[in-house]
């Protein structure tokens, strides 16, 4: 994301209902792509009481709560942040790695769409710069993935 020719076809952000669910492990980085993402959603149009936010325990719960939206909460899509920083033990690659699998399953199962905001990164130097509140701003460009999907979807029917 990030163009003009894909920014431009976006509906405008108020035309769709978007949920987050955002994790609270890494909640310092967590928070900035949530900012980030209440920032594209503005831009777009958005109203800020429009877009909810549920926080999960972390990365892994993500993809429970992003289908429990996209089953119950009649929602055109849902956009998932969290943060995953690679350590020293195996734990990154199983938490990544079935975080990416269930969130895309729950695209995949539902029909919704899920913008993936989770870093999976190899430092924290690295969570940050794309936390960043600029243009680079995972967060943001999760949110504006969210909108770009649901207007296709909605085009398409």
């Amino acid at each position: 994301m990030g163009t003009a020719a894909h920014q431009s076809e976006i509906l405008a952000a108020g035309e769709f209902k978007i949920a987050v669910v955002a994790a609270c492990y890494n909640d310092d980085i967590v928070a900035a792509l949530l900012e980030g993402a209440r920032a594209a959603w503005r831009r777009h149009g958005g109203e800020p009481d429009a877009l909810p936010v549920e926080r999960v325990p972390g990365a892994f719960e993500l993809p429970l709560a992003a289908r429990a939206f996209a089953l119950h909460r009649a929602v055109d899509a849902v956009v998932a942040l969290g943060c995953v920083i690679r350590g020293e033990t195996a734990h990154f690659d199983y938490v990544a790695g079935e975080c990416a699998r269930g969130l895309q399953r729950v695209m995949l199962d539902t029909g919704v769409p899920v913008g993936f905001g989770v870093l999976t990164v190899n430092s924290r130097v690295q969570a940050l710069e794309r936390a960043a509140p600029d243009s680079h701003n995972k967060g943001a460009e999760a949110l504006e993935t969210a909108l770009s999907m649901a207007s296709l979807l909605r085009r398409l029917k």
